[in-house]
C-alpha cells in the first residue's frame, strides 16, 4: 500500500510532558494502519526566535505544496505568555507554500480570568481564532462546535473530533473489577497552584463521604502536578481514615495499571469534556468517572460511564463517589459504558477513521 503524507505542526515543547506531541504520536500510528502517514515537524520559535523559526519554516514548506499540513493549536504552544499573534504568520507561511490547512483546536476557548490582562489576553486569543479559522481549509475541534461560544454559525469547514487517552490501551488491559478491599480512587493530575488547591479540597471533601464504607477507601493520585499537591492533599485528608498513595508523572504503561487497579477515577481538575485527556484516560481503561458538569460537556463524552455534578453543589461530588463506590453494579454498569465508549469514540483507530474520512473529503 502507498503511503500518503500529512504533516503535524507543533509549536514549543511544554514540560514535563508534552501532551500535544503525545496525542500526534498515537494519532500517526492509528494513520499509518489506514495508509497515511504523519510527520511531527516542531516550529523551534523559542530556541530560535521567531525570525528564524520561520525562515527554517519556509523552507521546509516548499516541499508541503499540496500536502495537508494539521497545524495543533494552544495559546501557550505559540506564546510564552499566551499573546499567539505569530500563530497567524505560521499560517500565512504555509498559504504562500501552497500547503492544505488544518488547525486542530485544543484549546477552544480564550484565557478564563477576570483582571484587565486576562480580558486583553482572552480577546487577542480568540481573534487569532477566528482569524486562523477564517484561513485554513479545515478546523478540527476537540469539543462539538455547537459548544463553542465563539462560533456563532458552524461553517462547512468545522468538524468535531474528541481527544484519545496518550495511553497504550488495548481491549485487554482495560479494567475488569473483583470484590476486594479497599476500594480504590484514582485522581490522575492536579493542577498547579491555587487552582490546584482547591482541587484537593474537594478531593478531601469527596474522599469523607467515602471513608464511611466497610473495608475502607485508598486514594492514589499521580501524573503531573500530584507531587507538588502532596502536603496540601495530606493535610486535607489528616483526620479521613483514607490510605492515600501519591506520585509523580509516571511511564504511560503504569499509568494504565493504576487506573486498571483502581475503581472509580475522580475528574476535577475542570469541568469535563470531550478534550480532556486525563479524564478520558479512566474512560479508556473501562472505569467510572465522577466529575463537574460545565458548557463543554456534550455528546459523546456523556455516552460514557460518566457521573456528572454540579460544582455549585459542595456535597454532589461527594455523594456521587459514595453512590458509585458503594454499589458494585452500578460499578459495573458504568464501567461497560465507559468500555463502549472507548471503542466507539475515544479509542485511536476510532479517532483515525474520522481523520481520513475527513482529510479525503
Amino acid at each position: 500500500m502507498n503511503e500518503r503524507r500529512i504533516v503535524a505542526l507543533l509549536g514549543r515543547r511544554d514540560e514535563p510532558t508534552d501532551a500535544i506531541e503525545e496525542y500526534c504520536r498515537y494519532l500517526g500510528g492509528a494513520l499509518q494502519d489506514r495508509g497515511l502517514a504523519m510527520e511531527l515537524v516542531r516550529v523551534a520559535w523559542k530556541e530560535r526566535g521567531w525570525n528564524g523559526a520561520l525562515q527554517e519554516l519556509r523552507q521546509r514548506a516548499d516541499a508541503w505544496s499540496g500536502r495537508w499540513v494539521l497545524l495543533q493549536y494552544t495559546a501557550l504552544s505559540w506564546s510564552e505568555r499566551g499573546f499567539p499573534l505569530r500563530f497567524l504568520s505560521v499560517v500565512t507561511e504555509l498559504r504562500a507554500a501552497g500547503a492544505r490547512l488544518g488547525v486542530v483546536y485544543h484549546d477552544v476557548e480564550g484565557y478564563r480570568g477576570r483582571r484587565p490582562i486576562d480580558i486583553v489576553k482572552r480577546g487577542v486569543q480568540l481573534y487569532v481564532m477566528r482569524r486562523a479559522l477564517s484561513e485554513v481549509d479545515l478546523a478540527i475541534f476537540t469539543v462539538p462546535p455547537q459548544v463553542v461560544s465563539w462560533l456563532r454559525d458552524s461553517p462547512s469547514k468545522a468538524a468535531f473530533i474528541p481527544v484519545g487517552a496518550n495511553l497504550p490501551v488495548i481491549a485487554s488491559s482495560q479494567s475488569t473489577k473483583g470484590n476486594h478491599s479497599p476500594l480504590r480512587v484514582a485522581v490522575f493530575g492536579i493542577t498547579e497552584g491555587e487552582t490546584g488547591r482547591t482541587e484537593c479540597h474537594q478531593i478531601g471533601d469527596a474522599l469523607r463521604f467515602a471513608a464511611t464504607l466497610p473495608g475502607g477507601v485508598r486514594l492514589h493520585a499521580f501524573g503531573r502536578g500530584a507531587l507538588e499537591a502532596e502536603t496540601c492533599l495530606r493535610d486535607t485528608l489528616k483526620d479521613v481514615p483514607v490510605e492515600v498513595r501519591v506520585e509523580g508523572v509516571l511511564p504511560a504503561e503504569q499509568v494504565v495499571e493504576a487506573l486498571c487497579a483502581s475503581d472509580v477515577a475522580l475528574f476535577v481538575r475542570a469541568a469535563i469534556s470531550s478534550r480532556r485527556g486525563s479524564a478520558i484516560a479512566g474512560i479508556a481503561c473501562g472505569l467510572p468517572v465522577i466529575a463537574y458538569r460545565g458548557p463543554d460537556t456534550a455528546p459523546p463524552i456523556t455516552d460514557a460511564g460518566v457521573v456528572l455534578v454540579s460544582p455549585e453543589n459542595s456535597s454532589a461530588l461527594g455523594d456521587a463517589l459514595l453512590r458509585v463506590l458503594s454499589d458494585s453494579d452500578l460499578r459495573a454498569s458504568l464501567a461497560q459504558r465507559s468500555r463502549r465508549a472507548q471503542t466507539d469514540h475515544f479509542g485511536w483507530d476510532a479517532i483515525a477513521k474520522r481523520y481520513v474520512a475527513l482529510l479525503d473529503k
